[in-house]
């Protein structure tokens, strides 16, 4: 159906609400999220910490919108939790006119692609001095049903909102039930287990190439936080004329030696084979008769894995603490029956087969919401 296309100058009236900061009671700050994620709290401070004397209060239910990065989403309406709140001049202030549109409808609208599409266009200035021009913001047109209609739309909207956030919970909810199962599964196989280094299990092996100055290398790193193995970039060997490679097999324990104190490990997958780390990444090779990569993986995911990679990481400052190739092989693993951690890797493998799960329903859910906001207001430049 077609809607009224309606100039912004009256659906918002501009409010100003100047209050004099008192030095010492504290105020609430407000802050915009980019991409039409609305507004939220940047943080307490009292009067005195304020540059200005003067500030605008807002409203529950104003629209609010940031001059400098309008152009990237940075708008939203006012939540009750920041009621009372003070904004600089840098963020424009509007009442909803209530006759005219639900604040609600209002807050989805802004959640579009040509909302913001919009506010680029009433935005003008050099490249670091991009502002919005608040004439122009205000003559831009939107679609305006009836007020019933909008109702029905804000209805439609919250409902799926509410029914998705439900299921981000759940998902939540899942990872830390899997994650409690298998700490719970390792505790138990690792109780009585005897004990041996990664000198004897894994010890570390370093695979030097020769560099062929015309072939390609694809060089891994390991992320932090234990968040896997990146590909870092794929150069020509004479690019790396001036430091040592060392290839990277499948089933590797990979430690970054700078960064291992900082969770930096990650165990190489079959994607990996083949690639090649600089002399910071150490491989350590599992001896298969003994242990498995992934066990030994989880290990070191766990406190007290993390703790002999911190022990055998010697030095005070971040840069100096690094892991030493002469202690990693003397960190001490748990080693139970290769059935024990062939029983557990199963396990892991449950829950990575969930996991994957739940991050295709994750993603399925973000692609969901501008589906269902395209559906509900379609494309805005077509109704003008």
């Amino acid at each position: 159906m077609r809607w009224p296309s309606v100039a912004l100058a009256d659906v918002l009236r501009p409010s100003t609400d100047r209050v004099t900061l008192a030095p010492d009671t504290r105020y609430k700050q407000v802050t915009a999220r980019l991409w039409g994620k609305g507004l939220t709290l940047r943080g307490e401070v009292t009067g005195a910490e304020i540059a200005a004397s003067q500030q605008n209060q807002v409203r529950t239910g104003q629209f609010v919108v940031s001059k400098i990065d309008a152009r990237h989403g940075a708008f939203g309406v006012v939540p009750p939790e920041l009621n009372g709140a003070v904004v600089s001049n840098d963020f424009p202030v509007f009442d909803v006119r209530s006759d005219v549109a639900v604040t609600a409808y209002i807050a989805w609208v802004s959640r579009t692609d040509w909302f913001i599409a919009l506010c680029k266009r009433a935005s003008e200035g050099s490249t670091n001095r991009v502002r919005l021009k608040q004439a122009r913001f205000l003559a831009q047109r939107i679609p305006v049903p009836p007020l019933t209609e909008q109702w029905r739309i804000v209805a439609r909207l919250d409902a799926a909102a509410a029914a998705m956030e439900a299921r981000i919970i759940a998902a939540g909810e899942l990872e830390a039930e899997l994650a409690a199962t298998l700490a719970v599964a390792f505790d138990q196989i690792i109780r009585d287990a005897p004990r041996s280094t990664m000198g004897e299990v894994a010890p570390l092996v370093r695979r030097s190439i020769t560099i062929n100055p015309e072939a390609e290398y694809a060089e891994i790193g390991v992320r932090s936080f234990y968040r896997g193995i990146f590909a870092r970039r794929v150069l020509k060997g004479e690019d790396f004329s001036w430091q040592k490679l060392f290839r990277v097999d499948e089933g590797d324990l990979v430690f970054s030696n700078l960064m291992a104190w900082e969770q930096a490990v990650a165990l190489a997958g079959p994607e990996h084979a083949g690639t090649v780390g600089n002399h910071r990444m150490l491989t350590c090779e599992v001896v298969r008769s003994k242990a498995l990569p992934e066990f030994l993986a989880y290990y070191f995911q766990t406190d007290a894995g993390f703790h002999e990679i911190i022990r055998a990481s010697p030095g005070t400052m971040a840069r100096n603490k690094t892991l030493s190739t002469k202690l990693l092989p003397g960190i001490t693993v748990p080693v139970p029956s290769l059935a024990a951690q062939h029983w557990f890797d199963r396990l892991q493998a449950k829950v990575r087969a969930a996991r994957v799960a739940q991050a295709a329903a994750t993603a399925e859910l973000d692609a969901l919401l501008p589906a269902l906001l395209h559906d509900a207001f379609g494309d805005a430049d077509a109704r003008d």
